[in-house]
């Protein structure tokens, strides 16, 4: 290693969990990161879920962590968004996880001349609200989207997803929006301030090159790649970026924490 690691971050899907059942040496890790009190959150770009939500679908997988351990793509958004225009107003389109980040940062949510337009993730999007959308976008709010992910996963096969229904209203306005998670570096940063560390001392754990590896590597993080999710060993030189290591899994880091 060419830096002691001091803090924390991993993505959640793929590292610590596949289809509710955690991944061996998952719940030894995150025991390993609380035993020598490291800062680390627990990052996933679903919106869906509140951070309440999300511990209790870990805890029952075998993974016990606090709900301020966990780190989303709607609190990072509701985040930007309190940073960006304090106590202003949004129509949001998503679940809870979404709406209540968005109430908690001080947020007015309304469908009447909001600020922003800000579109998540959800089970049954809604055709009228898409509508609506479109016409508030084309009235002059800016268009927020949580993150890029155009698929997400449901037991019949892949579901449209934010950055699916994104495409939709920007063909539909000529407006694309600004993404918060993600690949996008800002959510890593918005999780390094919530645990305060710094980047230099901060490693990434993640499946996916695409996102969780470029993402870290454009924050200044050492990046960790699983082989437990979406990234195959034969994919890896596809990229034209390299993460730190390539490991079997998150069992093989509990020894640097």
């Amino acid at each position: 290693m060419t830096r002691p690691i001091e803090s924390w971050l991993t993505d959640m899907d793929g590292v610590l969990v596949h289809e509710g059942h955690a991944i061996p040496g998952a719940p030894e890790f995150i025991t390993a990161l609380r035993d020598a009190d490291r800062p680390f959150l627990v990052l996933t770009n679903n919106s869906i879920f509140t951070p309440r939500d999300l511990r209790a679908r870990l805890a029952t997988s075998g993974i016990d962590l606090p709900e301020k351990s966990i780190w989303t793509s709607a609190l990072a958004t509701a985040q930007f968004l309190s940073d960006q225009v304090p106590n202003g107003s949004a129509y949001a389109i998503g679940e809870a996880g979404l709406t209540t980040a968005l109430y908690e940062a001080g947020y007015t949510l309304t469908e009447s001349g909001p600020d922003y337009v800000v579109l998540g993730e959800t089970r049954t999007y809604s055709f009228e609200a898409i509508t609506k959308a479109i016409r508030l976008i084309q009235g002059g709010a800016r268009f927020i989207a949580t993150n890029p992910d155009t698929t997400g996963p449901s037991l019949d096969g892949p579901l449209p997803a934010t950055g699916a229904v994104a495409a939709l209203i920007t063909a539909a306005t000529g407006r694309k929006p600004y993404y918060v998670g993600k690949p996008n570096p800002m959510m890593f940063r918005s999780a390094l301030n919530r645990i305060d560390a710094h980047s230099e001392v901060t490693a990434m754990v993640g499946d996916r090159m695409d996102t969780d590896v470029v993402a870290g590597i454009e924050a200044g993080l050492e990046t960790f790649l699983v082989m437990t999710g979406s990234t195959r060993p034969e994919d890896v030189n596809k990229y034209p970026f390299r993460p730190s290591r390539v490991v079997d899994s998150v069992a093989n880091l509990i020894e640097l924490v």
